[in-house]
């Protein structure tokens, strides 16, 4: 074809690919995710997890609706916080149920009452009726059947439990016995519902870490933005202080909790196991990207051009920055609701009438398998988010990369890469997140699966495991990354996802010598930018959770904060490694359809071909000067015949 003009790039016209079949499956999902919201919000009730409830049904510190066949539900226990109950001195376990009736107080008695008269007495002083709601304060000394109806006397001075809302006795004797219940009642939940209450019991402190996470997010965003050699060296002193630091503070909080004769309860215990494996995978991350830094040094000069360029990029679409901020923004919405859906599953039950008109509930069946929908809804629905964001700045560098004024970049180019994202390309992003967690899905089940099975498994079988995990943790990273490139073709050339994936494979593989070189480093310092997000916020955890040890599995909700650091620190940092990507990519097809001349000119800037030229000389300089040596070498060890 001649062409006299110089070539213009024109997105291929729109076609309506957009995979619908793949968009009506997960519309057709999210109807499943809402059933079981509704289904959770009926038949749920997340605060008796926290707050604690009484033998009627009522649950503490809140309004009360009725149950049928229950006189004594439906009451307003604002005011009444604490859960007491009428023989704690001799309390009974069955079926992880005390079988002592229990009431909600608004104080616990601070001193022992001897007499039904002293319970009276102080009632009337502090307004907390110690016996069953139906009798009037006046019959505590009148009525036949108090003694059946009130605690039983002598009653010990106790002390309100701030976790669960307890009344806790305080005499050596009456303590001993309730604490040893409690201690087998917790050891007996299962690890979904002790780490619920790890997650309510801490809330606070979770979501003062995430939006601490956040914050140091938004700060390296920014100064990656106008990034300089000093930054750099900035920013890999603090990564190695902040991991040698939380792998020292991690073995030592192993060491203090190892140590310590009073832990019994299995929610420690398993403390005590999660710090040795985060002691131990700390140690190896350090050593590991220590080593990295140690070989990679010479590079440094060469990625901070990178950020150069990329932030030439984002200084045309200064809105690029913003963007993770709206995508974080949703995904904390879709988390918080995630979470309360997944407390609501797990207090789902139905309130079954016993005999005095006292309340059970019972748990429903088929709550484990809406949980792993759930789960799955959780993984699918956060990839798609990602995904769309990838695709949104994509868009939006292509668009600038594409223009021949540079100086006049193109009006409002995100909003316009959102509209065509979802007018036409959100089956892509379906179909790519889709994928993303079917290979996650395995993953989770074998972990589940050697939860179970590691007290009987053999050395074999441990081996086999942790080969499952490695393989399917590599497919997820590679499929993660030509997603990446998909996405970004389909934003040039408008096909769909398989057609895009193909061409980028294609474009990768014939210009890998030239680009995997050099995206390698930038995308070890965003690495790098990630851990250190993640260990001062990791950091600012052990802190805040050490000091609530007590009947509190804190090493989970630890775990789950981390978890949310890094992908905040994904989502911002990820408009540095999707715009690099992006640029390499238009770079690839820039120079595959165009030769420089005056008939054919780039796109690119002179920068950025000049990047690329120095940045090869000096991979293949390096890779010259390792051969040579190589065959010096095999010169100087070459047998020599004797003289």
């Amino acid at each position: 074809e001649s062409v006299s003009e110089p070539r213009e790039w024109r997105p291929v016209a729109y076609r309506r690919c957009t995979d619908t079949l793949w968009v009506l499956l997960f519309f057709l999902f999210w109807a499943g995710l809402m059933f079981i919201t509704g289904y959770a919000v009926m038949a749920g009730a997340a605060e008796r997890l926290v707050l604690g409830y009484d033998s009627f049904g009522n649950i503490c510190g809140r309004k009360n609706s009725p149950v049928n066949g229950a006189p004594l539900s439906g009451q307003d226990m604002t005011h009444k916080k604490y859960v007491f109950f009428l023989n704690s001195c001799s309390l009974e376990m069955q079926s992880l149920k005390i079988s002592s009736v229990s009431l909600c107080v608004s104080s616990c008695p601070q001193e022992q009452l001897n007499s039904l008269e002293d319970l009276q007495s102080f009632a009337r002083t502090n307004g907390s009726y110690l016996c069953v709601y139906n009798l009037n304060i006046s019959s505590y000394t009148l009525n036949p059947k108090a003694a059946e109806l009130c605690p039983t006397l002598p009653v010990p001075p106790s002390k309100s439990f701030p976790l669960f809302n307890r009344c806790v006795p305080q005499s050596p004797e009456c303590y001993s016995r309730y604490a040893s219940v409690l201690i087998s009642m917790v050891n007996e939940m299962d690890v979904f519902h002790r780490t619920l209450s790890g997650i309510l019991a801490g809330r606070d402190t979770v979501i003062g870490l995430s939006v601490l996470a956040l914050a140091f997010s938004f700060v390296l965003v920014i100064a990656l933005r106008f990034i300089r050699m000093l930054l750099v060296h900035t920013l890999i002193a603090l990564v190695v202080f902040g991991l040698l630091f939380v792998s020292g503070v991690l073995w030592w909080l192993y060491y203090d909790y190892r140590n310590d004769p009073s832990i019994e309860l299995e929610t420690e215990k398993e403390n005590v196991k999660f710090l040795l494996g985060y002691a131990i995978f700390s140690t190896i991350v350090t050593v590991v990207i220590l080593s990295l830094i140690l070989v990679l040094r010479k590079r440094l000069q060469f990625t901070v051009q990178l950020f150069q360029l990329v932030g030439k990029i984002i200084g045309r679409i200064p809105f690029l920055l913003f963007q993770p901020l709206w995508t974080f923004l949703i995904l904390i919405v879709f988390w918080l609701f995630w979470v309360a859906v997944l407390l609501s599953l797990g207090t789902a039950g139905t309130a079954q009438i016993t005999s005095g008109g006292q309340v059970e509930y019972r748990a429903l069946s088929g709550i484990c398998y809406m949980a792993w929908y759930h789960f799955v809804g959780l993984i699918w629905t956060s990839e798609l988010i990602l995904a769309c964001q990838q695709m949104t700045i994509a868009g939006a560098v292509v668009t600038c990369y594409f223009n021949r004024n540079k100086n006049s970049p193109p009006a409002h180019p995100i909003l316009s890469s959102i509209s065509v994202l979802f007018c036409y390309h959100l089956g892509t992003a379906v179909k790519g997140s889709f994928l993303i967690t079917i290979l996650r899905i395995p993953r989770v089940i074998l972990s589940y699966l050697y939860n179970i099975l590691k007290q009987k498994e053999s050395a074999c079988a441990k081996c086999l495991f942790k080969c499952c995990f490695c393989c399917f943790w590599c497919q997820e990273n590679c499929l993660r990354y030509f997603n990446q490139h998909a996405y970004t073709t389909t934003a040039i050339n408008g096909t769909n996802f398989c057609t895009s994936a193909k061409d980028a494979v294609f474009i990768l593989a014939k210009n890998s010598a030239k680009l995997t070189s050099i995206s390698c480093f930038g995308d070890f310092i965003l690495f790098l930018g990630k851990v250190f997000v993640v260990c001062f916020t990791v950091f600012g955890g052990l802190m805040a959770f050490n000091y609530h040890r007590e009947l509190q599995a804190w090493v989970v909700p630890l775990l789950l904060v981390g978890f949310f650091a890094y992908l905040m620190s994904h989502s911002f940092l990820s408009v540095f490694e999707v715009t690099a990507d992006a640029m390499f990519l238009c770079f690839a097809i820039d120079m595959e359809t165009n030769d420089g001349s005056a008939e054919k000119p780039y796109f690119m800037d002179p920068e950025l071909l000049t990047f690329v030229s120095q940045s090869n000389r000096l991979t293949e300089g390096q890779k010259h000067r390792s051969m040579r040596s190589f065959q010096d070498n095999e010169d100087g060890t070459e047998l020599q015949p004797m003289v």
